[in-house]
Protein backbone atom coordinates (compact mmCIF):
# COMPACT_ATOMS: atom_id res chain seq x y z
CA UNK A 1 0.00 0.00 0.00
CA UNK A 2 1.06 3.51 -0.66
CA UNK A 3 0.50 6.80 0.91
CA UNK A 4 0.83 8.60 -2.44
CA UNK A 5 -3.04 8.71 -3.82
CA UNK A 6 -3.92 7.80 -7.12
CA UNK A 7 -3.66 10.41 -10.20
CA UNK A 8 -7.50 10.59 -10.47
CA UNK A 9 -8.18 10.71 -7.04
CA UNK A 10 -8.70 14.15 -5.71
CA UNK A 11 -9.03 15.82 -1.73
CA UNK A 12 -11.92 15.98 -0.55
CA UNK A 13 -13.52 19.52 -1.05
CA UNK A 14 -16.34 20.02 1.91
CA UNK A 15 -19.75 21.38 0.99
CA UNK A 16 -19.90 23.66 3.92
CA UNK A 17 -17.46 26.64 4.29
CA UNK A 18 -15.44 27.61 7.77
CA UNK A 19 -16.28 30.35 9.22
CA UNK A 20 -13.90 32.93 10.09
CA UNK A 21 -15.53 34.36 13.14
CA UNK A 22 -17.26 32.68 15.90
CA UNK A 23 -17.00 28.43 14.99
CA UNK A 24 -20.52 27.24 13.85
CA UNK A 25 -21.75 23.38 13.48
CA UNK A 26 -20.24 21.97 10.28
CA UNK A 27 -22.16 19.50 7.69
CA UNK A 28 -20.13 16.27 7.96
CA UNK A 29 -20.40 15.46 3.93
CA UNK A 30 -18.04 15.94 1.27
CA UNK A 31 -19.69 17.95 -1.75
CA UNK A 32 -17.08 17.01 -4.14
CA UNK A 33 -13.54 15.78 -4.95
CA UNK A 34 -11.38 18.81 -4.95
CA UNK A 35 -9.32 18.99 -8.22
CA UNK A 36 -6.26 21.68 -7.83
CA UNK A 37 -5.48 21.76 -11.82
CA UNK A 38 -9.03 22.82 -12.46
CA UNK A 39 -9.06 25.02 -9.56
CA UNK A 40 -5.80 27.02 -10.17
CA UNK A 41 -4.65 26.46 -14.18
CA UNK A 42 -7.63 26.08 -15.95
CA UNK A 43 -5.48 27.34 -18.86
CA UNK A 44 -2.58 24.76 -18.35
CA UNK A 45 -1.16 25.19 -21.16
CA UNK A 46 -0.75 28.83 -20.49
CA UNK A 47 -0.04 28.73 -17.20
CA UNK A 48 3.35 28.61 -15.24
CA UNK A 49 4.31 28.19 -11.93
CA UNK A 50 6.95 31.09 -10.29
CA UNK A 51 8.40 31.48 -6.68
CA UNK A 52 8.37 35.23 -5.58
CA UNK A 53 11.29 36.78 -3.91
CA UNK A 54 11.49 39.64 -1.65
CA UNK A 55 8.93 41.56 0.59
CA UNK A 56 7.22 44.19 -1.62
CA UNK A 57 4.03 42.58 -2.63
CA UNK A 58 3.12 41.29 1.40
CA UNK A 59 0.27 43.75 1.01
CA UNK A 60 -0.92 41.87 -1.73
CA UNK A 61 -0.74 38.89 0.44
CA UNK A 62 2.61 37.96 -1.43
CA UNK A 63 5.26 36.48 0.54
CA UNK A 64 8.66 35.78 0.09
CA UNK A 65 8.93 32.00 -0.87
CA UNK A 66 5.09 31.85 -1.92
CA UNK A 67 4.39 29.93 -5.07
CA UNK A 68 2.87 32.05 -7.83
CA UNK A 69 0.57 30.79 -9.93
CA UNK A 70 0.46 32.73 -13.97
CA UNK A 71 -1.65 32.67 -16.50
CA UNK A 72 -0.22 34.21 -19.95
CA UNK A 73 -3.19 33.92 -21.62
CA UNK A 74 -5.16 36.69 -19.98
CA UNK A 75 -4.92 40.14 -20.33
CA UNK A 76 -3.30 42.44 -17.61
CA UNK A 77 -5.91 45.38 -17.19
CA UNK A 78 -5.13 48.25 -14.57
CA UNK A 79 -4.99 46.71 -11.10
CA UNK A 80 -3.97 43.27 -11.99
CA UNK A 81 -1.02 41.41 -10.31
CA UNK A 82 1.52 40.97 -13.32
CA UNK A 83 4.43 39.21 -13.88
CA UNK A 84 7.08 42.01 -15.74
CA UNK A 85 10.76 42.72 -16.52
CA UNK A 86 11.12 46.15 -16.82
CA UNK A 87 14.55 46.69 -18.60
CA UNK A 88 14.98 43.27 -18.41
CA UNK A 89 15.11 42.97 -14.62
CA UNK A 90 12.13 40.42 -13.68
CA UNK A 91 9.17 41.93 -10.62
CA UNK A 92 5.99 40.68 -9.49
CA UNK A 93 4.04 44.05 -9.20
CA UNK A 94 0.26 45.80 -9.59
CA UNK A 95 -0.22 46.83 -13.01
CA UNK A 96 -1.39 50.62 -13.41
CA UNK A 97 -2.64 51.87 -16.70
CA UNK A 98 -4.32 54.84 -16.73
CA UNK A 99 -4.35 57.73 -19.81
CA UNK A 100 -1.61 59.66 -18.43
CA UNK A 101 0.30 56.86 -16.00
CA UNK A 102 1.65 53.48 -16.79
CA UNK A 103 3.34 52.16 -13.10
CA UNK A 104 3.83 48.59 -11.67
CA UNK A 105 2.92 49.70 -8.40
CA UNK A 106 4.49 47.93 -5.20
CA UNK A 107 2.21 46.44 -2.34
CA UNK A 108 4.42 47.33 0.91
CA UNK A 109 4.77 51.06 1.38
CA UNK A 110 8.73 49.99 1.91
CA UNK A 111 9.01 49.87 -1.87
CA UNK A 112 9.30 52.23 -4.34
CA UNK A 113 6.56 51.90 -7.62
CA UNK A 114 8.44 51.64 -10.46
CA UNK A 115 7.47 54.82 -13.17
CA UNK A 116 7.54 53.75 -16.31
CA UNK A 117 8.47 55.98 -19.51
CA UNK A 118 8.95 56.48 -23.13
CA UNK A 119 12.20 55.13 -22.49
CA UNK A 120 11.34 51.74 -19.94
CA UNK A 121 11.66 48.73 -21.74
CA UNK A 122 8.52 46.59 -19.91
CA UNK A 123 7.82 43.09 -21.05
CA UNK A 124 4.41 41.43 -19.34
CA UNK A 125 4.65 37.85 -19.12
CA UNK A 126 1.52 37.23 -17.23
CA UNK A 127 -1.39 37.82 -14.99
CA UNK A 128 -1.13 36.28 -11.20
CA UNK A 129 -4.06 34.53 -10.77
CA UNK A 130 -3.46 32.70 -7.27
CA UNK A 131 -0.55 32.47 -4.93
CA UNK A 132 -0.02 29.15 -2.85
CA UNK A 133 1.31 30.10 0.52
CA UNK A 134 2.27 27.77 3.16
CA UNK A 135 2.00 28.55 7.05
CA UNK A 136 4.02 25.26 7.50
CA UNK A 137 6.76 24.53 5.90
CA UNK A 138 7.24 20.88 5.19
CA UNK A 139 10.46 18.61 5.07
Amino acid sequence: MTDKPESDEFPPLMASSVMAGFPSPAEQYVDTKLDLNRLLAPHAAATFFVRASGDSMTGAGIHSGDILVVDRSLEAVDGSIVIAAVDNDFTVKRLRKTPRRLCLESANPEFADIELNSESELRLFGVVTAVIHRFVRLK
